[in-house]
């Protein structure tokens, strides 16, 4: 197992679980980088268990806003998962971050996992398949996500839809293009 990985779905559709037997198959050390935060007593529980299923071997890097140094610190030749750009565009937001700030962010995020050589898992969701959201702030966080997971997308070497806790492969454009 080796490359660029991008991981999206829906809410609760195994993305954490799906990345954590892929980061195991690399047979490296592994770092997961997480970006949620204990804002609440619901978040604390879910940051809780999400600890306790990992490995004791596995080292943790919480970072919430800058995940991007967080995986410069990694070893070059170990694993890195990154869980996940979802809560990471929230956090930006909350913290009054703009569009064209956090999508430059996605960028060199993007950047600084093209240079890793060791394996690097991203997990993010897709939130464009539900309904439009009502307010403002919810449609403007769902296009710059959308954006933001496209442009790790387009730095991944695969990029998994996962559902139900199975993974499906996407297609790029490039892919189709070669079809006969």
């Amino acid at each position: 197992m080796a490359g660029r990985w991008l991981l999206t779905g829906g809410a609760r559709a195994g993305k954490s679980a799906y990345a954590e037997r892929l980061a195991a198959c690399s047979e490296r050390p592994i770092t997961v980088v997480v970006t949620a935060q204990p804002i609440d007593e619901e978040m604390a529980a879910r940051i809780a268990a999400h600890r306790a299923a990992r490995p004791a071997g596995w080292a943790t890097i919480e970072e919430p806003l800058d995940p991007a140094s967080a995986i410069v610190s990694v070893p070059d030749d170990g694993c890195v998962l990154l869980d996940c750009l979802t809560v990471w565009v929230g956090n930006l937001f909350h913290h009054g971050v703009t569009e064209a700030q956090l999508e430059a962010k996605a960028r060199h995020l993007a950047e600084v996992l093209a240079r890793r050589s060791g394996p690097s898992i991203v997990v993010t969701n897709e939130v464009g398949l539900g309904l439009v959201p009502e307010t403002d702030l919810g449609r403007r966080y769902r296009d710059v996500l959308g954006r933001v997971n496209a442009t790790l997308a387009a730095g991944a070497d695969r990029v998994v839809l996962v559902c139900a806790g199975r993974g499906i492969e996407l297609q790029s454009l490039d892919v189709i293009r070669r079809l006969p």
